[in-house]
C-alpha cells in the first residue's frame, strides 16, 4: 500500500496489520530506493510505545517500511523522561500526529511483577513502573495477568497524555492522538482502543 494515498495513520496501521494477519505482505519500502530516499530526514507517520520482546516485532506486526514508524522500546513498553523526550522529539521535530501504546499478550515483564517474581539489578526500576498495573488488576474481574497488561496500557498512555508542555499542548490542540493497543502474540492482532 502506498502510504501517500492514505492520509490517517492509524488507518495505516490498521491495514498493515490485516496484511500482516492474512498472510498477505506487501514489505513497502524495505529496499535500497527508500535507504536512500530517507537518508537525508525521517518523516514517521506515528510513534509506537512497544515492549522489547522478540515477538513483537513492530514493522512487520503492521507492515511497514524504513522511515515509517518511530519506535520505543523497553520491556513492558513503559516510559521514562528519556522516553517521553524522544517521543516529544518525533512529535515536535518530525510531525507525528498519533502515538500508540503497544501491549502485548504473554508480556513477561508484567507477568514477573504479577508473580511478585525477585527482579534483580536495573529490572528492579522495571517492575516498580508496572506495579501499579498490578495492584490494580487485583481488585478486578478476570485474568490478573491480562488486566494488568491492559491496566499497563492504560497507564502508560497516561502518563504520556499528561506530559507537559509539547505532548499536553499538541493533545489539547487536536494536534496529537494518544491511544492505546493490545497485540495478540497468537494471532498476530492488534486491537486498537475506539
Amino acid at each position: 500500500m502506498d502510504n501517500s494515498r492514505v492520509n490517517d495513520p492509524l488507518e495505516l496501521l490498521i491495514e498493515g496489520n490485516k496484511r500482516f494477519v492474512s498472510e498477505k505482505l506487501d514489505h513497502p519500502r524495505q529496499d535500497s530506493a527508500q535507504r536512500k530516499n530517507v537518508s537525508s530526514g525521517q518523516k514517521p507517520f506515528a510513534v509506537i510505545v512497544s515492549c522489547s520482546d522478540s515477538r513483537v516485532p513492530i514493522e512487520i506486526i503492521f507492515d511497514q517500511g524504513i522511515g515509517d514508524l518511530f519506535i520505543i522500546r523497553d520491556a513492558g513498553n513503559i516510559v521514562d523522561d528519556v522516553a517521553l523526550g524522544s517521543i516529544e522529539y518525533a512529535v515536535e521535530h518530525l510531525g507525528v500526529e498519533l502515538i500508540v501504546v503497544l501491549g502485548h499478550s504473554k508480556c513477561g515483564a508484567v507477568t514477573a511483577t504479577a508473580k511478585g517474581e525477585e527482579a534483580s539489578g536495573h529490572i528492579e526500576n522495571i517492575t516498580k513502573i508496572i506495579k501499579p498495573a498490578v495492584e490494580k488488576a487485583k481488585s478486578q474481574k478476570g485474568d490478573i495477568i491480562e488486566n494488568a497488561i491492559r491496566n499497563n496500557i492504560e497507564m502508560v498512555k497516561n502518563k504520556i497524555l499528561s506530559s507537559e508542555p509539547i505532548i499536553t499542548k499538541k493533545v489539547n490542540e487536536g494536534k496529537l492522538k494518544v491511544i492505546g493497543a493490545y497485540y495478540d502474540i497468537d494471532t498476530g492482532i492488534v486491537e486498537f482502543e475506539n
